[in-house]
């Protein structure tokens, strides 16, 4: 069996599609929908129906998949083995959200790819409340999260990277006001209630008995850096990942009380097949985020 039909066939069912998985994998829709045929052949049984407008896995596809991903972690592991005092080799899979994919990640691939040509690795962009499942369910081999509020599953291991402190975004004309004031009287952009990030913020406002005159509400932090930049209102934000939005003229004021910061750090299974990669990987990831301003 062609190890490569299972990773497009796998790739069809994450995304969906047959034109997507082709997409990512670089190939033609007719070749990954000629590879699904080789399998189903070779298995002697559908794999995928269509529901809708999605190519979903059809009873067989969804035991087949299940032991699939066994399969090629296994054939990492050997050729891991084959080449213990070499480069690493094979594929990992890393999830990321949208601060850490322009912030940490293309240094920490860069650093990855100098010490190992050989390496391949998916970036999967989410967010922290959908990657540590994704994880714990080996969909993602590590992740690179924001601290859960909960406690974590004795599955999953977790490393500090960073830690990035809360303070309010203003323009830069307004350097050196005092940040209660300006909660109290600017406009509020508030960043997504719903999201783990804005929950320091929220805990903040509370302790401090201060009511904003909220305008906006977004969960995007590079949106709300450049809203403020336009003069739509303050935000009280960690200050995450440069780069920032390129061109805006903004001031993170320091709060006058102490807050939590918000913590970034990685994630991946105790169980993981690919304990040498997720070394290196977590090595690199320790580096890169010291030489990070925070």
């Amino acid at each position: 069996m062609n190890t490569a039909f299972l990773q497009n066939f796998l790739a069809v069912l994450e995304h969906g599609s047959i034109a997507e998985a082709a997409r990512r994998r670089l190939l033609t829709p007719a070749a990954i929908a000629q590879q699904l045929r080789a399998l189903e052949r070779e298995i002697g049984a559908p794999l995928v129906v269509r529901s809708g407008r999605q190519v979903v896995a059809s009873d067989v596809g969804r035991r087949v998949a299940a032991k699939a991903h066994t399969v090629l972690a296994g054939l990492d592991a050997l050729r891991a083995a084959a080449h213990d005092d070499e480069q690493l080799t094979g594929e990992l899979r890393l999830g990321a959200g949208p601060n850490a994919l322009t912030g940490l990640v293309p240094d920490l691939l860069s650093g990855m790819v100098k010490r190992s040509p050989r390496l391949n690795v998916f970036v999967q962009p989410a967010y922290s409340v959908d990657m540590y499942p994704a994880v714990l369910k080996g969909e993602l081999d590590a992740a690179i999260v924001m601290e859960s509020p909960s406690p974590l599953p004795k599955a999953l291991e977790w490393q500090l990277l960073r830690e990035e402190p809360l303070g309010l975004l203003a323009p830069a004309r307004l350097a050196g006001s005092d940040p209660h004031a300006l909660l109290r009287t600017e406009p509020y952009i508030r960043f997504d209630r719903h999201q783990w990030g804005s929950q320091q913020a929220e805990r903040y406002l509370q302790r401090q008995g201060i009511t904003p005159l909220e305008r906006f509400e977004i969960n995007s932090l590079a949106a709300i850096a450049v809203m403020v930049d336009r003069g739509l209102g303050v935000s009280l934000v960690p200050e995450w990942m440069r780069p920032w939005p390129e061109g805006v003229r903004l001031v993170h004021l320091p709060l006058p009380y102490p807050s939590e910061p918000r913590r970034i750090g990685m994630i991946w299974s105790r169980s993981s097949s690919r304990p040498r990669l997720l070394q290196a990987l977590r090595e690199e990831a320790v580096r890169r985020s010291r030489g990070l301003s925070t």
